[in-house]
């Protein structure tokens, strides 16, 4: 995966694909993979990943890993 930015939908702007910042991906209750960040103006995103992604992420040094 060439790409591995972050990006989630933010839900009080309503814009679409905002890069998360200082993400940090964990794993949920029924293994899927969850980056938990902000997008530098207070406001907080969430994103579900694949686990391709996810790992991608990680490796890449743009999230930190919580588990």
């Amino acid at each position: 995966m060439a790409d591995a930015t972050l990006t989630a939908y933010n839900v009080k702007t309503k814009e679409k694909n905002v890069p998360i910042q200082d993400a940090v991906i964990s794993r949920t209750a029924k293994g899927g993979y969850i980056a938990k960040g902000h997008d530098g103006k207070g406001n907080k995103l969430t994103s579900l990943l694949g686990e391709e992604k996810a790992l991608a992420a990680i490796k890449a040094g743009n999230a930190k890993q919580d588990w």
